[in-house]
């Protein structure tokens, strides 16, 4: 049977830490508490007198001074996890929890998936090659000594490692360790850790060597673990939700998340506000429930992107300089049709291909899939293809020996439109406007990966008004740009306004323009 021992690291909030670990053990678990030793004394030992006598708790028995990246968080969890380990010998799983998480799942759920497979849960990647740092240093997180905590003492952590590298100082990582880094939030078999400890006791040079690392606590456990543990049964995707923002620090989650929360495929969340109080009564009150089930959509981290990235520049989308790669050619033109309906406008350009015998493109800088001949693999994928844009269209003009093409985008692309508009070519772009009901959105909500068979009504009613906002942000954003040959058809225009616009984008008859203008069911979903 399953039970879990939560190692609480905490520094604040007695009350929270109280009614937190009160949570915990009524449905059976345990929790060993580690309470800063900076923290107020007042507060500790509030939380002791309200939690003694309570057999499913106890405390490290030797409270550090923390600091973020520093040494003393890891042994601050050593302590916490040799306490647990004694005082509680029934327990199969240890799980780190911090005083902001909060679970997203019932207590009978979390069990039977810790049940459903022999696995330690932790983030676990390469050091060197997997990209995982975003944001400062990072081979000199190892490679040399930090005495200082960067946040405190900037000027002496800096100092201090600029002297190193200049009289020579580096150091070598422990030869049979091969350095891993991933998140402090974790959760280790019971066997796990006791080979952990029993590794740090035996290895005293291993300890050294990471308490004059910065930021062990992402790189410690992890290590070790995959020292110690076949690769096979280690899952390095966490238990704990938690995202960042741009500037790595932790996405901070309010009353309107519930709902969002308890749809991710995880079982406890950080970071939760510590004034969010009725979410964090709701969250604790779900926590002992029996019998419910969990509708899955996972799809929190790309609503969060999508919503958040709504505003460079006004919102948040700063002007971006293409590498130039040479123009597409004087004598060349580039029409570009623009529409949010990929499906309307791949309709209109199979009628220009037919009726008007143009080259046309479908969706290539937005569809992996698209069609494309073989130009010696620039073509590949859409990152090659976005990189080496003018090089790949001037290839596709010299391949089909055409002065004329067309290219479906979506209307999002507008630094693309914006980079093509300053080649020496001619530029025509042709703008779509579609109608959109809330079934439409929805359904490229989900095309997109925005949201999920399952996502919760109250998160589409968030997403559906930003969503509709952008696509019309989209539409003034391009003529913004006032391009001198810039047209529009509308869905709600007449037969003959539509072609009008045709004919000047495509420069054809207008008796040819209103055949394809006219093409049967060109707007219908």
């Amino acid at each position: 049977m399953t039970q879990i021992a939560f190692i609480l690291l905490c520094h604040k909030d007695p009350e929270g830490v109280i009614a937190q670990t009160l949570r915990l053990t009524a449905a059976g678990d345990c929790v060993a508490i580690h309470f800063d030793a900076r923290s107020k004394p007042a507060d500790f030992s509030r939380i002791q007198a309200a939690l003694a006598g309570n057999p499913q708790v106890t405390f490290a028995r030797r409270r550090v001074k923390c600091g973020w990246g520093e040494w003393s968080l890891v042994a601050a969890t050593l302590e916490a996890l040799r306490a647990a380990v004694v005082a509680f010998p029934g327990a199969t799983h240890f799980y780190m929890l911090s005083g902001d998480c909060m679970p997203i799942k019932t207590a009978e759920y979390v069990h039977a998936a810790l049940e459903r497979e022999e696995m330690d849960h932790i983030e676990s990647f390469d050091f060197y090659g997997s990209g995982w740092i975003k944001t400062g240093i990072q081979e000199e997180r190892l490679t040399y000594r930090h005495f200082f905590n960067e946040r405190q003492r900037k000027w002496l952590f800096y100092k201090s490692l600029e002297l190193q590298k200049k009289l020579g100082l580096s150091r070598k990582v422990p030869e049979d360790l091969k350095i891993r880094i991933g998140s402090q939030w974790w959760c280790l078999r019971r066997r796990t850790v006791e080979a952990v400890l029993e590794f740090v006791d035996r290895r005293p040079d291993v300890r050294r060597f990471f308490s004059t690392t910065w930021i062990p606590d992402e790189t410690f456990f992890q290590t070790l673990v995959a020292h110690l543990v076949p690769e096979r049964e280690i899952r390095t995707r966490p238990l704990t939700f938690l995202m960042f923002t741009d500037y790595g620090m932790p996405v901070t989650f309010y009353e309107d998340h519930f709902d969002m929360l308890l749809a991710q495929d995880f079982l406890f969340a950080r970071k939760i506000s510590p004034d969010a109080r009725q979410l964090k009564d709701r969250l604790g009150a779900l926590y002992a429930e029996t019998g419910r089930s969990f509708a899955i959509a996972d799809d929190g981290r790309r609503q969060f992107a999508y919503l958040t990235g709504r505003g460079r520049e006004g919102r948040r989308f700063a002007q971006r300089f293409w590498e130039a790669e040479g123009s597409l050619g004087r004598s060349r033109t580039l029409l570009l049709v623009a529409c949010k309906k990929w499906h309307v406008a791949k309709r209109l350009v199979e009628r220009v291909r037919g009726v008007a015998g143009l080259t046309a493109v479908d969706y290539l800088f937005n569809e992996e899939a698209t069609p494309l001949p073989d130009l010696g693999g620039i073509q590949s994928s859409i990152e090659k293809r976005m990189r080496h844009r003018r090089a790949l269209v001037r290839m596709l003009f010299e391949h089909w020996k055409t002065d004329r093409l067309i290219l479906c985008l979506d209307p999002g692309s507008v630094e693309l439109i914006q980079d093509f508009s300053h080649d020496r070519s001619h530029l025509r772009l042709l703008e779509i406007e579609c109608d959109f009901s809330d079934d439409y959105l929805l359904g490229h909500a989900r095309r997109v990966g925005l949201a999920g068979p399952n996502t919760p009504g109250t998160a589409m009613d968030l997403l559906l008004p930003t969503i509709r906002h952008d696509v019309k942000f989209e539409s003034d954003r391009l003529r913004d740009l006032d391009l001198s040959g810039h047209y529009r058809m509308r869905q709600g225009a007449s037969l003959e306004e539509n072609t009008q616009a045709l004919a000047a984008f495509l420069d054809v008859p207008a008796d040819m323009a209103r055949d394809i203008a006219a093409t049967a069911h060109l707007f219908v979903d």
